[in-house]
């Protein structure tokens, strides 16, 4: 059995795919309901955020599985499976893993580091857990998921790295900003493009700088309304919270526009950006323009940076400053300790896989050795007890020696790449059947303190 993801995010599609595709907390029992009548499905659960929909499920065959997967997904969206894929990521075995233990470090999501997707994944896996599709290797898979996140959180300083993100770039904007004769800097009035988390880091980190008017800009009205509100109340500063097709003007009136939304293609067009150029000259405000694209994919269109008066201040062009380095540097030994993780988790599922055989192995030659007593004991009747006693510890003595070495040896293989071909070819070698040992026991079930953060991500 293998976990196969079928997944859609914030850097795989647009806006209005997430949303089509968002598995409500209603309607997630009965999308599992439907992956499990497949035949190929045993285990399934559903991950669920704004930012992305992800369905882990353990099959036994990729194909049919993948095929009922967009089948269902095709129902609930109204989407058809050709419009999916176009936005869709496929992870199958061990790279389905790597991916998770990615995600729950908060390295895949818009805000490098955030905490929230633990909660979110803890959800998804209790939900699973009461709905009985969560079986021994969604429960293993999800417990080790959670403990990688706690452990990139305690250990790095990943939490830090988007704050420090917009710090830097804020602090590129100011230097852009600052006027060479009198050394004063202009940064009283901002537009910010997006409100989700990143938005969110945004927004505080301006009021923070001295911003006294600020402006968020959102695809939904009410989601930049929301975060307004948020910022006003806690900086007391003047914050308006309003749509797409105001952009060009609320950027004609700022001295710096960060955009920093999850959006696949460009948020920030270089028409936008030309009509907010042409209102400045009309009011005679000869300042440069500061725009900070720190969307992953970029935001702004690579056109307006080559307007005259326009700065574009993006990510890769932040790699060189010491406080990023840094963030790089959390980031990099956040990546190692997945990178651990999955060694280790691989590990130990390989080495449990093997167990059923060796199992199997090890009754089989009990088998043996009793049905060889028994036919000692009828052809040798008069044995003394104590003599049938010492012969039976003799056989068994030479048997476990025998099979020691081979059970020790056939584990430690099974913990390398293609190990389960040498638990197949013993299978075959002893024409074993290692489903007849095998033992299943009742997993632990997760407690309410083993991922950090008891709510989801919006």
């Amino acid at each position: 059995m293998s976990v196969l993801l079928f997944g859609v995010s914030h850097r795989s599609a647009p806006v209005e795919v997430l949303e089509r595709l968002t598995v409500s907390d209603h309607d997630r029992p009965k999308l599992v309901d439907e992956l499990l009548s497949s035949r190929a499905i045993s285990e399934a659960m559903v991950v669920s955020t704004c930012n992305r929909v992800e369905i882990y499920a353990v099959v036994d065959a990729f194909h049919p599985a993948l095929e009922a997967v967009g089948e269902v997904l095709g129902d609930h969206s109204g989407m058809t499976v050709n419009e999916m894929t176009r936005h869709a990521y496929v992870r199958y075995s061990e790279a389905a893993v790597e991916h998770l233990f990615t995600v729950a470090a908060g390295l895949d999501s818009l805000v490098v580091g955030e905490q929230q997707i633990l909660g979110q994944i803890r959800n998804a896996y209790l939900s699973a857990d009461a709905n009985d599709s969560a079986g021994r290797v969604l429960h293993e898979l999800a417990q080790q998921a959670l403990r990688v996140g706690k452990r990139v959180h305690t250990e790095t300083g990943i939490d830090r790295a988007g704050a420090s993100v917009v710090s830097v770039a804020l602090h590129r904007a100011k230097s852009l900003l600052t006027d060479p004769a009198t050394g004063a800097h202009r940064l009283r009035t901002a537009v910010v493009v997006g409100a989700g988390a990143m938005g969110g880091l945004a927004t505080a980190q301006l009021a923070r700088e001295g911003v006294t008017e600020l402006s968020v800009v959102n695809r939904t009205v009410e989601n930049a309304r929301h975060l307004a509100d948020s910022i006003a109340a806690n900086h007391g500063i003047t914050v308006h919270g309003v749509g797409l097709d105001e952009l060009p003007a609320a950027m004609a009136a700022a001295d710096v526009v960060v955009s920093c939304t999850g959006a696949v293609g460009s948020v920030v067009s270089v028409g936008a950006v030309h009509s907010a150029l042409a209102e400045r000259n009309r009011n005679g405000d000869t300042t440069p323009m500061v725009i900070c694209d720190l969307g992953l994919p970029r935001n702004v269109d690579p056109a307006a940076a080559r307007l005259p008066g326009v700065h574009v201040v993006d990510i890769e062009g932040l790699r060189g400053d010491s406080e990023t380095q840094a963030a790089e540097n959390d980031t990099l030994a956040a990546r190692s300790i997945v990178a651990a993780e999955l060694a280790d988790y691989l590990t130990h599922q390989r080495q449990a896989e093997v167990t059923p055989t060796v199992a199997a192995l090890r009754q089989r030659a009990a088998d043996v050795v009793e049905a060889e007593i028994l036919r000692l004991e009828t052809r040798l009747p008069d044995l003394e007890n104590n003599q049938r006693d010492e012969v039976a510890k003799t056989v068994r003595r030479v048997v476990d020696k025998l099979l020691h070495a081979p059970t020790v040896r056939v584990k430690q293989l099974a913990s390398t790449p293609n190990g389960d071909h040498y638990a197949e070819a013993l299978r075959e070698l002893f024409e074993l059947k290692p489903g007849a040992a095998e033992s299943v026991s009742a997993p632990d079930r997760i407690g309410t303190t083993e991922a950090a953060g008891e709510q989801g991500d919006r």
